[in-house]
């Protein structure tokens, strides 16, 4: 019988896969004034004694400085992982520039990412007093809420300060159905691009912020090959798409950028009950560090990958899901949550972590995870741990030895290979065709590569379906069940990395 329609060109891009850890790894404990950098052994190959407590994450810029979220003493509003500064920092810890984005009603929290032209984006709460919310149609009785908000900062040339270029508010993004004579009523399930503004919250009366920390996002990520952004909400398990290529005047309202939707959501993913849509729940709990995986050849490339705090059966996983990106959105069949329908990639954690934590895609097909309030390692992707650290902060992040800020920081110093490529990069046209196709693969583009000694394929769970001896030009798949594949080619005693197979 004949499972298989596949609805994609595949594409190969092959690795060697290398068993060791070879970089550096990032952070800053909460509320510590010290950032570390360490090495594959364990030891602090360079540290930063900052002026101010760190308050959640700490980024590498390509030119050796850090970013760092810091605490700011004067803030007014308080929360989880509050923050209220920004610093970038260089090798000696001098401010090169920093900025206060706190205020009675503002203040940076949680998370933030790196921009191009050297900006940073900052996840933060804006106070939305009792007449904003009537003026959404919120139910509730709470007298304000904290609503979400990102700003993108950028120092001013020859100053020590930064300045908002480019801004997101997510209330201007809400719909609601219970006051027809509100100009965002509508019906929330046509339109997923929006916030119900009366979504049942977990975080409830007793979240952080007293309460008033309506969706707790807590990680926030930016691509510049798609000029996209991602970002985490606890409090709605659900990850989410924005476009950055807006103005902010256009982020404001439902056109203009690439997109042409303006600021409203692109993609959603998690909980299509959010939405009022049919579907399963697939993040049943707290959710952190959603990130694009940059498509540079690595596994899962294109993928967006989060941290699952608590799955169904109550474990911890790195997750990754194919979204259906069409080139400027997402598709989405009319009255269906987005796909895709389950995870197209889990990998349970090592030990539990019910908050914060992160985790990296490495260029040679590792997986870096950072467990908070435990510990940070490095598996490959045989599930064989190949590094471990014992410090588990809200987020930590690898940095392989040819990253340019590793190069800038430390040169010579580093003791990294003098050749560190992890790209690794064997062939880039390796092609499964025909397209469709009912189960039978012929394999293209193998050429340079006759020193394969296998074919492994296994399934999404990891089992091993068949295993090819010596180079083989086809796949026969035909007698499984449509699903989710991985190839694996293993040659010169090294295993490489593979794409994945979506088969329906």
């Amino acid at each position: 019988m004949n499972h298989f329609l596949l609805p994609i060109c595949l594409l190969f891009s092959v690795h060697l896969m290398a068993q060791e850890f070879d970089g550096f790894a990032l952070y800053n404990s909460l509320n510590s004034r010290t950032t570390y950098l360490i090495d594959k052994d364990g030891n602090i190959a360079h540290r930063w004694d900052c002026n101010t407590r760190g308050n959640y994450t700490v980024l590498l810029k390509d030119d050796g400085n850090i970013v760092r979220g810091a605490i700011f003493d004067g803030n007014d509003i308080r929360g989880a992982a509050v923050g209220g500064m920004v610093q970038e920092l260089d090798k000696d810890a001098n401010v090169i520039w920093e900025h206060i984005y706190s205020d009675a009603t503002k203040v940076s929290h949680h998370d933030m990412t790196l921009m191009p032209q050297g900006g940073v984006l900052l996840t933060a709460w804006e106070v939305i007093d009792r007449a904003h919310l009537d003026m959404l149609g919120y139910t509730a009785t709470n007298t304000q809420r904290y609503g979400t908000h990102f700003v993108e900062l950028r120092q001013i040339a020859g100053t020590q300060e930064a300045e908002v270029v480019w801004e997101w508010h997510i209330v201007d993004h809400m719909i609601q159905d219970v006051n027809p004579d509100l100009p965002n009523f509508g019906v929330i399930a046509d339109n997923p691009q929006l916030m119900n503004v009366n979504v049942p919250s977990s975080g409830g009366f007793g979240g952080p912020g007293g309460g008033s920390d309506w969706f707790h996002v807590n990680g926030v990520n930016y691509s510049e090959e798609l000029d996209l952004i991602t970002f985490s909400s606890r409090f709605l398990s659900e990850i989410y798409v924005i476009d950055h290529s807006t103005t902010s005047a256009e982020a404001a309202g439902h056109t203009g950028g690439n997109s042409g939707m303006g600021g409203d959501f692109l993609y959603r993913w998690g909980n299509p009950m959010n939405y009022e849509t049919p579907g399963n729940r697939r993040i049943s709990g707290p959710v952190h560090d959603s990130r694009f995986i940059p498509d540079d050849g690595r596994f899962r490339g294109g993928f967006i990958q989060f941290f699952n705090n608590l799955g169904a059966d109550g474990t911890t996983a790195i997750t990754a899901i194919d979204p259906p990106f069409n080139g400027t959105t997402y598709d989405r069949e009319p009255g269906k949550a987005y796909g895709p329908e389950i995870e197209d990639f889990t990998l349970p954690t090592r030990a539990r972590a019910s908050g914060q934590s992160a985790s990296n895609a490495m260029p040679n097909g590792n997986t870096f995870v950072n467990l908070s309030s435990g510990y940070m390692y490095e598996e490959d992707m045989d599930g064989n741990l190949v590094w471990q650290y014992p410090e588990g902060p809200a987020k930590a992040f690898r940095y392989t030895c040819d990253h340019p800020g590793i190069k800038a920081l430390l040169g010579d110093d580093s003791g990294c290979p003098s050749s560190s490529t992890k790209s690794y990069l064997i062939e880039e046209n390796l092609q499964m065709a025909p397209n469709p196709s009912n189960g039978f693969f012929n394999i293209t583009g193998l050429s340079g590569l006759n020193q394969i000694e296998s074919i492994e394929i296994t399934d999404s769970a990891g089992k091993l379906l068949q295993v090819i001896e010596n180079q083989s030009n086809s796949i026969n798949l035909s007698n499984q069940e449509a699903g989710v594949y991985f190839v694996k080619f293993n040659f010169d005693g090294k295993r490489s990395q593979t794409k994945m197979v979506a088969v329906k």
